[in-house]
């Protein structure tokens, strides 16, 4: 009798719970859109899914775009997009403008583009073009979300951008598989005294997903940040190159681990590091020749604006911004063609690479 009165108690605590979490996750909805809105047909496909692949919903719920869902259940190409890039990469409205326009290339090479961001305090996978407006206009007043900040973003149900880590941690828990971006985050200069080292490298080292990038931002130390990801077992691969990238310029000094020189290439690399549950894995795409910024002229502007941010003493999660603000500034816009062209190129390739990889996935059915 006591185990049969455990058992009872068990069962309608459980199901207390599961109420719970159900009405959580009809209020986490209704911060997208208003009741009346929900019951129009163009929202009532929004998807809610669970974070921890289980049955219950009570640990929280990505919000899925109508277009995310549907091409995650059949099996179609789906490439994340992170939204810091759109905040804080760029001043308005050229970053809505680059936000669009990749959109439009991963749509035109046969796969369908998931920008990630967290809105009003909802993990959302796949942006609408409305959001993705008021994102790009918000600029530098959204939150810069990384791993570490998720929780109290939605918790406080404030509007995010999501870094790399963010926004890979999202991606995989929808189960999304390629995620591209301008450049990935590394190791600070001086990284060695002040352990500056950014969360993009722990987050690749467990999570599932293929970063595509023009490799790690070159106002960072490049070679620390390449021994940090072989410390973390992540896979580094060259795409094209033998040369790990450096962002700006398609030369680094710094030999890549491996290299491959197709879609397909990229994809079976891809499903082994999946299949052996090996995290994450880097795919270092160079800037186009054509685009390549005059490096002297970036390169004097990155060293002056490293002077500036030592004097101002500005650290931690500001520095990246600050830095490539200030470089743009000092090259006269250099750097800004240059990042435009990298992101709309890394989209292409890792378009590419999402379709090879669903069509081996295909394959194996």
């Amino acid at each position: 009798r006591v185990r049969l009165f455990r058992s009872v108690c068990q069962a309608r605590v459980t199901a207390a719970m599961e109420a719970r979490a159900t009405r959580r996750v009809g209020s986490l909805a209704g911060h997208l859109v208003s009741p009346k809105e929900l019951a129009s047909p163009e929202k009532s496909a929004w998807h809610t899914t669970p974070c921890d692949d289980g049955d219950s919903l009570a640990s929280g719920a990505l919000v899925l775009h109508p277009d995310v869902a549907a091409a995650l259940a059949s099996g179609t190409a789906v490439v994340a997009l992170e939204s810091t890039i759109v905040s804080h990469g760029m001043p308005y409205p050229a970053n809505l403008q680059m936000a669009r326009e990749v959109e439009a290339i991963v749509k035109a090479r046969g796969a369908v583009p998931a920008t990630i961001a967290i809105m009003d305090g909802v993990c959302m996978v796949g942006l609408g073009d409305a959001d993705l407006e008021r994102l790009a206009v918000m600029g530098t007043d959204a939150l810069k979300v990384s791993r570490r900040d998720i929780a109290v973003c939605v918790a406080t149900q404030k509007t995010g951008a999501t870094t790399v880590s963010a926004t890979a941690l999202l991606a995989a828990r929808a189960g999304i598989k390629v995620f591209v971006t301008g450049g990935i985050g590394g190791v600070h200069r001086g990284g060695e005294n002040s352990l500056d080292v950014s969360a993009d490298l722990t987050e690749l080292s467990k999570t599932p997903i293929a970063v595509i990038s023009a490799g790690a931002k070159s106002v960072l130390d490049i070679p620390r940040t390449l021994e940090f990801l072989e410390t973390q077992g992540v896979c580094v691969v060259g795409y094209g190159v033998t040369e790990f990238p450096a962002f700006f310029t398609r030369r680094s000094g710094c030999d890549a681990p491996c290299v491959v020189n197709t879609p397909a290439e990229a994809a079976r690399v891809i499903k082994a590091t999946v299949q052996l549950n090996l995290g994450g894995c880097v795919f270092g795409v160079p800037i186009p020749k054509e685009h390549e910024a005059v490096g002297g002229t970036v390169q004097a502007a990155i060293v002056k604006a490293l002077r500036e941010l030592t004097k101002q003493k500005i650290i931690g999660r500001h520095v990246t911004p600050f830095l490539l603000k200030r470089v743009r500034e000092l090259s006269g816009g250099a750097s800004l063609t240059a990042n435009l062209a990298l992101v709309k190129n890394n989209a292409k390739v890792g378009a590419d690479i999402a379709v090879a990889l669903a069509e081996l996935a295909r394959d194996d059915e």
